[in-house]
């Protein structure tokens, strides 16, 4: 068991970003699924007094009686948490929880199981897990994804970029012979996709929970002149490390853990197309999803599938003057193709129900939604590891939790290595981390970058302003 050397964040600082997770950020998240709640409830008992008495309407007042329960244990969790109550027990619900209550255990031979009290990351898992359990207890909720319609929405309003970079991506077709015989042109165009991979997570549902659609379009602006001007916010970029990596690869495979659904996972399809389409070095692209509902906007299977579909749908974004819409419709047919031909894969079966389902065939998910940091993989998750590490030629992860989940969320000093950071899982494989900054832990910044911006008294840390471009090659590249 490898031992942290530095402790996790934690909110017992009240000037510390996760003291204002706790007071701020997580009860607005909880109120909208109660508000959520509350409103499908309320339609369910129009529809049920529309209905005659018989086996339809007994299902609908057992849904609208489970909501009930649903809603109370939301809002004592809401009361608990801002009491810094102990964290209870995940109940036995059929879904995996022991290494929740083990840790649970852990903490409160330390006096740190509270909810201002736990480390950060665990306490934040451990909240999403505990909301899937209230769920999963009942007969009528138990598939329900409480964020799903909020991830629909804010897709929908991703519109403007969706259109631009799907007409790129149609110039790149018309420039696909010639990119063919110009790898320093392929290379250039490599970076841009990291940059539009990098920059899409700055819509990230958990964190920016009040966003007009003017403002989703700001984050996701990804023209040319934008991404030059974001440049200086990559304080670690190795973008030509990687290159040179992908560039060695003949039909490799890639795997993107994925974090936000939406227009982050539409980048994400966006590079993986380019990786496949427009270069010889990949041939499979492989999709890591989450298998709960968690940390609000990630993507689980349904919305893998979702995303798709609703893009093959003319009527689901709202039409824009000068766009040609079949650009976008030739990209997704195309993306739909390789879906079915393997080429893009999701790491376990598309029709994976939230849970995972009680045949096994989750097991290459569970870990993501454990509150266990990466370096743990091959102990808690031996199948996942010893996949990744024999069949993928390299590992994307995306966003800030799996930054956070790679490093401990540790209180490191800036500048230490990203191999250190990394624990035992450096060198087991080839792997990438995209990130743009919303939480405190950074490594690999050089010493001086960060104590200036240590001193500057800006938030660099939180704010999303900038990012981290992070490679670390197998066994030997140890940087």
């Amino acid at each position: 068991m490898f031992e942290a050397p530095y402790p996790p964040y934690d909110p017992t600082d009240p000037a510390g970003f996760s003291y204002t997770t706790v007071v701020h950020r997580w009860p607005v998240i909880i109120t909208g699924v109660i508000d959520r709640i509350h409103r499908l409830s309320h339609d369910l008992c129009l529809e049920m007094n529309a209905t005659q008495d018989g086996p339809e309407k007994e299902a609908l007042r057992l849904r609208i009686d489970e909501a009930k329960g649903i809603i109370e244990q939301i809002s004592k969790l809401k009361y608990e948490m801002g009491r810094n109550y102990i964290m209870q027990p995940i109940p036995s619900d059929g879904e995996p929880a022991e290494i929740y209550n083990s840790e649970l255990q852990r903490l409160a031979e330390n006096a740190k199981n509270t909810w201002f009290t736990a480390p950060w990351l665990f306490a934040e898992c451990y909240l999403y897990r505990l909301l899937r359990s209230f769920f999963i207890q009942t007969t009528q909720w138990s598939t329900f994804d409480p964020f799903a319609s909020q991830k629909a929405e804010t897709f929908q309003q991703s519109g403007k970029a969706i259109y631009q970079i799907a007409t790129t991506m149609q110039e790149l077709e018309e420039e696909h012979v010639k990119l063919a015989s110009d790898p320093d042109k392929l290379g250039v165009l490599f970076k841009e996709m990291i940059q539009m991979c990098l920059w899409g997570n700055a819509t990230d549902l958990s964190l920016l929970t009040h966003l007009s659609s003017s403002d989703i379009e700001n984050l996701q602006t990804v023209g040319k002149d934008a991404q030059a001007a974001r440049q200086e916010f990559i304080l670690r970029d190795d973008q030509e490390k990687v290159w040179a990596h992908v560039k060695s690869l003949s039909a490799g495979r890639i795997d993107f853990v994925l974090d936000n659904a939406g227009f982050e996972l539409f980048t994400d399809l966006v590079f993986a197309d380019f990786l496949v389409t427009y270069t010889p070095h990949v041939s499979t692209v492989v999709f890591h999803p989450k298998v709960i509902p968690w940390f609000v906007s990630d993507v689980t299977p349904a919305d893998f599938a979702e995303t798709v579909n609703s893009l093959l749908d003319p009527a689901f974004l709202p039409p824009l003057e000068d766009v040609n819409p079949e650009h976008l419709q030739k990209m997704v047919k195309r993306w739909a193709r390789y879906i079915d031909g393997g080429i893009f894969a999701l790491s376990i079966p598309a029709t994976t129900p939230l849970g995972g389902g009680s045949d096994g065939a989750a097991e290459l998910a569970e870990f993501w939604t454990s509150p266990s940091p990466y370096w743990d993989m091959r102990l808690h998750a031996p199948k996942l590891w010893n996949t990744l590490k024999t069949s993928s030629n390299l590992v994307i992860f995306k966003g800030d939790l799996n930054y956070r989940k790679l490093t401990g969320d540790l209180k490191w000093p800036a500048w230490t290595l990203f191999s250190t950071a990394l624990g035992p899982l450096a060198g087991s494989f080839p792997l990438l981390s995209l990130r743009t900054n919303k939480a405190d832990v950074v490594v690999g910044v050089e010493r001086e970058v960060a104590e200036r911006l240590d001193g500057s008294g800006s938030k660099w840390r939180v704010d999303g302003r900038y990012a981290l471009v992070s490679f670390l090659g197998a066994d030997t590249d140890l940087e």
